[in-house]
């Protein structure tokens, strides 16, 4: 573990970015084995990664964000940086409903739904970047920024599964299907890279993008897995939620 503490932050993120884009991979290679998921699963694990999320937002993110020192007040910075991010994904899903109107039958629901978690991957990996470039010399720090990218990676699971069963549902191939499905969490890669080298390089820009990146997580969070997970078994949902949560919260505040 040693050789990874020892390594540039920049590459720290590509690394974890890698994991992250490699649980989607994951789900998605379920395609190949059935056409069906187990909805109860899905619905605890999505629960799960929303909790994990909540909490990565304020205490990996928000929390940080606030010990720095700016040009403006900290409540300012972190909440002008968080309507930010939180208005980036309220925008992108207003901007994907306006091409239903290019896509007919079948093919609509799936084609937005793979555009909507392709654009929503982006400012997660922005916030493992960022996070991972704010610990530099910091073991709780990078502890944090690791635990963000294992939230976000544990809803990448799922994900996967929910981009590439649709497809495959609709009868293409197994093997087109899974590509499509990795492909929308690939994306991660850059966007991590992306929010690692902005944010070390750019003098002043860290808060800014700790929050930022805050926002557009709770936002992803309110908008999709929530309402995904909580459209099933509502028990379940709650419990994975809440589970999820603590899990969070107590690595964060007692590692870190």
């Amino acid at each position: 573990m040693q050789w990874f503490l020892d390594l540039d932050p920049v590459l720290q993120a590509f690394l974890l970015s890698l994991f992250m884009y490699a649980f989607t991979a994951l789900g998605a290679l379920f395609v190949f084995f059935s056409k069906k998921i187990n909805q109860n699963f899905l619905t605890l694990l999505t629960g799960a990664a929303a909790g994990i999320m909540i909490a990565a937002s304020f205490f990996s993110l928000l929390l940080p964000a606030i010990d720095y020192d700016g040009a403006l007040p900290p409540y300012a910075t972190v909440t002008l940086g968080f309507l930010l991010g939180g208005a980036f994904i309220v925008l992108s899903d207003l901007a994907l409903s306006r091409t239903r109107r290019f896509l007919q039958g079948s093919d609509r629901k799936s084609a937005l739904l793979y555009f909507a978690v392709t654009l929503h991957n982006v400012p997660e990996g922005m916030a493992v970047g960022v996070a991972f470039a704010q610990c530099a010399g910091v073991p709780g720090a990078l502890l944090s920024a690791v635990l963000l990218g294992v939230g976000i990676a544990v809803q990448n699971f799922p994900e996967g599964m929910c981009v590439a069963f649709p497809l495959r549902a609709q009868g293409m191939s197994p093997l087109k299907a899974f590509l499509f499905s990795q492909g929308s969490g690939a994306v991660e890669i850059p966007a991590c890279l992306a929010g690692a080298l902005a944010a070390t390089f750019i003098v002043g820009l860290m808060p800014w993008a700790l929050a930022f990146s805050a926002g557009a997580m709770v936002a992803v969070v309110c908008s999709e897995l929530i309402p995904e997970c909580f459209s099933g078994n509502k028990s379940l949902a709650s419990a994975g939620v809440i589970a999820g949560f603590c899990l969070m919260m107590i690595l964060d505040v007692a590692l870190g």
